[in-house]
């Protein structure tokens, strides 16, 4: 966001921002509190980019109160796969929009890491069966031996798609062995 942007008020070009490769630019758009579109866009912008750089915003958009910013910010992290945000977007399978829970284990999935396995554990009895589901494929990415008891549980999910994620995790996690 240059100087006439500040006086005047003009929305940030997150397109032109991502297209130069503007990280600074895209942490601040991030912040730009008068446009959720705006955040949104920075977020799915530096998970594209994926410069590790932006790990620490990116969390910090875990707590935007918009859900499009939130579950944007998870997707974003997993593409990154960094460490630093299993713990954050632990944090997020609690979030109480289903949408973001869905997409924080979708990300810790995409990370793989052993970290993520007890609250990847407890999201396997999430209200919500999506985000059952993708604990579920997460728990069979990370393959991990601890997951195989409550995938074992997750057998008897009323939901079919759930009860096939598990499946196919604990088939994944016996692969590894």
């Amino acid at each position: 966001m240059g100087l006439l942007d500040l006086l005047f008020g003009f929305k940030p070009n997150v397109r032109r921002m991502e297209a130069r490769g503007d990280i600074r630019g895209l942490v601040k758009a991030l912040s730009y509190k008068k446009d959720a579109v705006v955040r949104t866009e920075a977020a799915r912008a530096l998970g594209t980019a994926g410069d590790t750089r932006a790990v620490s915003y990116l969390v910090r958009a875990l707590k935007d109160r918009d859900r499009s910013v939130r579950f944007t910010a998870a997707e974003s992290l997993g593409k990154m796969d960094d460490a630093r945000a299993v713990e954050p977007l632990a944090g997020a399978l609690k979030d109480k929009d289903w949408y973001v829970r869905l997409h924080a284990a979708t990300a810790l999935g995409d990370i793989r890491d052993a970290a993520a396995v007890d609250p990847l554990i407890d999201a396997l009895k999430d209200s919500e069966s999506a985000v059952r589901e993708w604990a579920a494929r997460a728990l069979g990415s990370i393959g991990d031996k601890r997951a195989l008891d409550p995938l074992n549980a997750a057998l008897e999910d009323k939901e079919s798609s759930v009860k096939e994620a598990a499946r196919l995790a604990l088939a994944s996690i016996k692969a590894k062995s």
